[in-house]
């Protein structure tokens, strides 16, 4: 990665048309001052359930919150307008940490799509496909015809793609995994989205009904391909990460979420030097709590720093890849975004320096990992346009959309008394 103390970068439209060291060409037009930010590329979040942003912090020191909480809110409250309330308070709190692009997989992604839309900020929406009770489909085969459908929606959009997203091997089941695969065979264009080696409980369900490793059954589907981004994968064996690595799988890497589960250290460090590409994502909101990149670094290192044993291990400059080229790696975009560079997407970012928290600065890359916080991001530019200015988001009300969230909350709040009184009885 290359730095320049003082440098200037030229941007035309949606594209970076020039850039270099020292002060700006008087030919080039008029130059915008940046004051002395910081000017990186925007993030990448490879892995994310926008809408979930009403669930944070809920039940939190709960260990079945998933059954008792989260599912049935879902079932009765989580609604196409819900969702919409939902995904637009994410990305309000995605462009205002410095993301943008985000990999989202949920329900009614009509309505995420829709939302990053108007939010002037690149994605990928996955259409959710799973065994259980789902908000916006009742079969597998009316959950075919949303993805197609989505598929159809976004079909030339600039910014945002559709994606298929079968939840997990075990909650999705053998032939629909089939079925995804010959959908991603028909669309290689198209990423697929799905958790993969996350539980023991899917461990002991792939060894139960299929007698092998859950990586085996997404094998022997036809799933590991170079299209699949595989969230968390917590428990690979040594033959998974060959199989993983052969197939060009890539791997969003969920720590802070992790760690909050009480799961085990994800081998990130392993996968990363077996060649495959490794994103660090946010997981959804419930889970991780935020959504920028930033509040994932500690975690994402210290955790391969303890099971190394080593302070060397996942340095910083591979931390802020991890963010951006390799994490749009991990989508199938390096060649757009996750870089400055001529040619690419404006997608980029400015951090105040103003902050005494910053300084001194031996190591921007160290200081941007472990020092930087999401109220350091001043503004974030998308296909060369900027979405907030002075941490003032200019495409999404901000006022609205917390007033909208809280209006969610309350009937949340309600059910849950619902639910107490029921599992008192």
């Amino acid at each position: 990665m290359t730095e320049h103390e003082c440098g200037w970068i030229a941007i035309e439209n949606d594209k970076i048309t020039a850039m270099g060291a020292g002060d700006a060409p008087t030919d080039r037009g008029p130059i915008e001052d940046m004051q002395g930010d910081l000017i990186m590329p925007g993030m990448v979040n490879p892995h994310c359930h926008m809408p979930m942003a009403l669930f944070r912090g809920l039940a939190e020191d709960v260990d079945n919150r998933l059954f008792r909480y989260i599912l049935p809110l879902e079932r009765a409250l989580a609604t196409a307008d819900v969702v919409e309330v939902g995904a637009r308070l994410a990305a309000l709190e995605l462009i205002r940490g410095g993301v943008t692009t985000v990999a989202d997989m949920y329900y009614f992604e009509d309505r995420v799509g829709a939302v990053l839309d108007q939010a002037g900020l690149r994605g990928i929406v996955g259409q959710t496909l799973a065994n259980f009770a789902a908000p916006d489909h009742s079969t597998f085969e009316e959950g075919f015809e949303r993805l197609n459908a989505l598929v159809d929606m976004f079909a030339d959009h600039p910014r945002i793609d559709a994606s298929a997203a079968p939840h997990a091997p075990y909650s999705t089941g053998f032939e629909i995994m089939e079925r995804m695969a010959e959908w991603s065979a028909d669309h290689p264009a198209l990423p697929v989205q799905m958790h993969l080696a996350e539980t023991e409980a899917e461990l002991e369900w792939a060894q139960k009904t299929h007698a092998c490793t859950t990586v085996e059954v997404a094998e022997r589907a036809g799933l590991l391909t170079p299209s699949l981004v595989a969230a968390h994968v917590v428990y690979p064996t040594e033959s998974d990460i060959d199989l993983l690595a052969a197939r060009g799988v890539n791997i969003a890497y969920n720590a802070r979420s992790n760690g909050k589960a009480g799961r085990p250290i994800a081998p990130i460090t392993t996968l990363r030097e077996r060649g495959i590409n490794v994103g660090i994502a946010t997981d959804g909101p419930m889970s991780g709590n935020t959504l920028d990149l930033f509040s994932q670094f500690g975690p994402a290192a210290m955790f391969q720093k303890i099971a190394g044993n080593s302070r060397a291990i996942l340095p910083c400059t591979d931390l802020i890849r991890m963010a951006t080229i390799e994490g749009a790696a991990t989508l199938g975009k390096a060649d757009q975004i996750g870089s400055l560079e001529i040619g690419k997407q404006a997608d980029l970012i400015r951090i105040s320096l103003d902050d005494p928290r910053l300084h001194p600065i031996y190591d921007i890359y160290s200081m941007l990992a472990f020092a930087t916080l999401p109220s350091d991001v001043v503004a974030t530019m998308v296909a060369g346009k900027w979405l907030m200015q002075d941490r003032k988001v200019q495409t999404i009300n901000t006022d609205k959309t917390l007033s909208d969230a809280l209006q969610v909350a309350r009937k949340f709040k309600a059910k849950i008394v619902e639910i107490d009184k029921l599992a008192q009885h």
